[in-house]
């Protein structure tokens, strides 16, 4: 098939703003995790789908299965929706105190 590009597990992306080698980012209405450490503008190569363990909001308990969302403006994953950006599920449940601050998310690159 001549108008195929690739399976889009990884994408090349510029991320907007400094980021941590596995930490998240959104480009629009992408959300990718960073393969590399790197600043605002420097170009990594982002994991799309998968399943990572991502820095969450610290208030909330998680159970399998629950829709997580980013939240751009704390750089966190949570269960909030409103004004956040759907990027997968919870696949392990997870505590909600001050302590247990990582999430173990799957997600999918359709969003």
């Amino acid at each position: 098939m001549k108008n195929y590009i690739q399976p889009g597990h990884t994408l090349t992306l510029a991320v907007p703003y400094d980021v941590a080698s596995g930490g998240g980012f959104l480009l629009g209405g992408i959300f990718g995790v960073s393969n590399i450490s790197a600043v605002a503008g420097e170009e990594v190569e982002a994991s799309l789908v998968g399943v990572f363990d991502l820095t969450k909001a610290a208030s909330q308990a998680w159970s399998a299965g629950d829709k997580v969302y980013w939240d751009d403006t704390n750089k966190v994953v949570t269960k909030t929706a409103t004004s956040n950006t759907l990027i997968g599920v919870a696949v392990e449940a997870v505590g909600g105190t001050a302590s247990e601050t990582i999430g173990r998310v799957r997600l999918n690159g359709s969003f």
